[in-house]
Parts: structure tokens; sequence; C-alpha cells
């Protein structure tokens, strides 16, 4: 296994040390999940609450978009935008899966459409990956 695929499951499975924090803008504020509460919850809220988080990483999202980017399992990765037309007057809506397998990353699109990850998309998911990993258990994660 090349080195570059040894280090996408690293980061996928979270052995990476955490270095950095989270940037704060003032719209970060409305997105960045609560405090863990004293009750357990679900794994759906986690998803979520890490889904939050991971739509940050990618800078802020224009208005009027949804933006979802998260962990779904230990080799799987979703990344989900929703956008209001306005020329149109429709809702457009794209989803990639992201499946870590020990070849590569394939990225599964709509319409029957994968490929492997390579060059600088590949080294972008790596390093989102990597963000996610840092922020997640920092903001959410950490007592």
């Amino acid at each position: 296994m090349s080195g570059v695929f040894q280090k996408a499951l690293q980061l996928v499975i979270g052995t990476e040390p955490i270095s950095k924090p989270m940037p704060s803008s003032p719209h970060s504020a409305n997105i960045m999940p609560k405090k863990l509460t004293h009750r357990k919850l679900t794994e759906r809220e986690l998803i979520q609450r890490e889904s939050e988080i991971g739509s940050m990483i990618f800078g802020e999202p224009p208005r009027g978009c949804q933006r979802d980017f998260f962990n779904l399992d230990h080799s799987t990765w979703i990344w989900h935008e929703e956008n209001f037309d306005h020329a149109t007057r429709q809702k457009t809506s794209t989803t990639v899966r992201y499946e870590v397998h020990k070849n590569g990353i394939l990225k599964v699109q709509e319409g029957a459409r994968y490929s492997f990850l390579e060059g600088d998309e590949l080294e972008n998911f790596l390093a989102a990956v990597k963000t996610y990993h840092e922020r997640v258990v920092q903001n959410l994660y950490t007592l």
C-alpha cells in the first residue's frame, strides 16, 4: 500500500494528533454545536453535530446554501450541498460519497460516476479529513 493511502487510512480512523484550534468567525457561533449535555446523544445527533463542524471546513457557505461534510462510518465520508438557484427558482442538490479502500479513495457521484481520487483532489480530501478530525475532537468530544 502506498504512503498516501496509508496516510488516508490513518486520517480516516483518527490517529493524527490535534494541532490547531478551529478559527473563529462572526458566523461560526451560529453553527457551532452546543456543549454536550448530560444525556447520552444518539448516533444521529452526533453525526449532525459533526456535520455542522465539517460544513465550515471549506469556508462559510453562501447565503441560502446548506452544506454537510461528515464521516458516516469507518470507511465512508459524505459531502452534501443544497442551493437555491434564483435564476431557475429551483433547489439544486449534490451528494458525493467517498469510500476508503485499500487501493485508494473512491469518489461516488450521482449518475453512476465513479473514480479514484488522485493529485490535488486527493491531497485536498486528505487535508479536509485531517481538519475535520481536529475540529470535531476539539469542539465536540473534548470535555
